[in-house]
């Protein structure tokens, strides 16, 4: 009916959702921060709550008729704190960069010292990147991967913490492999009276399918996404200790943003409720055994992967081995119906829009009901697809082949 009303009312629209749709339903989603979402999760996105206006906090509104809002935004919070075992948690972050920025105007200002992983290790634009506002409003220091290992050096960022004294610590990442030693960074920030804030924007689904550690009860503040892993819809929230309630939902509101988007909150509290369930824990793991075997598939045939392996969704291939460049990579698996995203290795010796490596996730193909059989498959296609970029006969012949396994495990729309 409403697809129907859709057609009527804007055609043009119409048409470009549904060839979307068509795409994502016949090509392998390896973007490590995208995923599916529920068919009641986008109910929800495109219902009537979209219309109002709710500034402020629940019975504390700057407009009137919020009492039903109200009941969104408390169900979407008392669903979060279960999910991450949260003292407080505010869930009207737009998204993930914007919730960054909530943080550290919460905890600190302009100029303060933060240590954060490197953009080039598998850190994140707002951890401190020059371009970014983290890198421009505050004084980022940064830490690094093992050369031999790939993996954080907690050594280095002890010591870099004790020579900088930075007012927080922040571990998180958007293209780092390896779980992350909660414990290890509080104790090194213990040790220097520094505050704790966790991103776990790429991970927060495995930590509440229980296959990662939790930070949440760890951290002072911690960030999330609320798509990626947690196959919610676009957005953020914002958890920590009660003690820095008041301070984050300021930074919030009226800190950074106005209204919250209702339509988003409502659909993250159905989202929670999803993974609330045990089959997400099912899940989860599953998310984790496919990039195992993705990763291990790529290793027999000869590729490089970034510290060795994966104990998350995600794994980042160096292209090395075969002397192409990331964006070039990218190209050809798109070319056969495989989306992927171009990454940078540790000390990557190319330029960040055409760096060494491709980063992969299985949050999507994991969705869609795939298993370690069809990341074989997969990393079969990736493997005959980079070697074959410039034969047109064979990416039409893999191309085909991407499709007709899409087919064996189709989109619930």
């Amino acid at each position: 009916m409403q697809e129907m009303s859709l057609i009527k009312q804007d055609p043009i629209i119409a048409d470009i959702i549904a060839r979307e749709t068509e795409r994502q339903s016949n090509e392998i989603e390896l973007i490590a921060s995208e995923n599916y979402t529920s068919l009641a999760v986008r109910i929800a996105l495109g219902s009537i709550l979209t219309n109002k206006y709710s500034e402020g906090y629940p019975a504390k509104r700057y407009y009137g008729g919020n009492t039903i809002i109200d009941e969104v935004e408390l169900l979407a919070i008392e669903r979060a704190k279960e999910l991450f075992s949260a003292e407080h948690v505010n869930v009207q972050a737009l998204s993930g960069s914007p919730a960054n920025a909530a943080v550290y105007m919460a905890f600190l200002e302009p100029g303060d010292k933060v240590l954060g992983l490197r953009l080039d290790h598998g850190g994140h634009l707002s951890h401190g990147h020059s371009v970014n506002f983290s890198g421009r409003l505050y004084n980022f220091v940064q830490y690094g991967v093992d050369p031999e290992t790939g993996m954080i050096d907690m050594a280095e960022v002890r010591r870099v913490a004790l020579e900088e004294k930075p007012k927080m610590i922040v571990a998180g990442f958007s293209a780092y492999s390896r779980e992350i030693d909660w414990d290890g960074f509080k104790a090194i920030a213990d040790e220097i009276g520094a505050f704790t804030f966790a991103d776990i924007a790429h991970i927060a689904g495995l930590i509440a399918g229980k296959q990662i550690a939790n930070p949440v009860p760890i951290f002072d503040v911690v960030s999330t996404t609320t798509h990626k892993t947690l196959r919610g819809p676009r957005g953020a929230i914002i958890m920590c200790k009660e003690k820095y309630a008041k301070q984050v939902n300021r930074a919030v509101f009226p800190g950074m943003q106005g209204g919250p988007h209702d339509n988003v909150t409502a659909a993250k509290a159905v989202a929670f409720g999803e993974a609330l369930k045990p089959e997400f824990q099912e899940y989860s793991r599953q998310i984790i055994s496919n990039a195992k075997a993705l990763a291990q598939s790529l290793i027999n045939k000869g590729y490089g992967i970034v510290s060795g392996g994966t104990d998350n969704h995600l794994l980042v291939v160096d292209l090395s081995v075969l002397n192409i460049g990331g964006k070039e990579a990218e190209q050809a698996l798109e070319a056969v119906g495989i989306s992927v995203s171009r990454s940078t290795i540790p000390n990557d010796p190319k330029p960040p829009l055409n760096p060494s490596g491709v980063r992969l996730g299985t949050p999507a193909v994991t969705t869609r009901g795939m298993k370690e059989i069809e990341m074989e498959k997969i990393a079969s296609f990736i493997d005959r697809a980079l070697k074959g970029k410039d034969d047109v006969r064979v990416l039409t012949e893999i191309k085909a082949e991407v499709k007709s396994l899409c087919q064996e495990f189709p989109l619930s729309l």
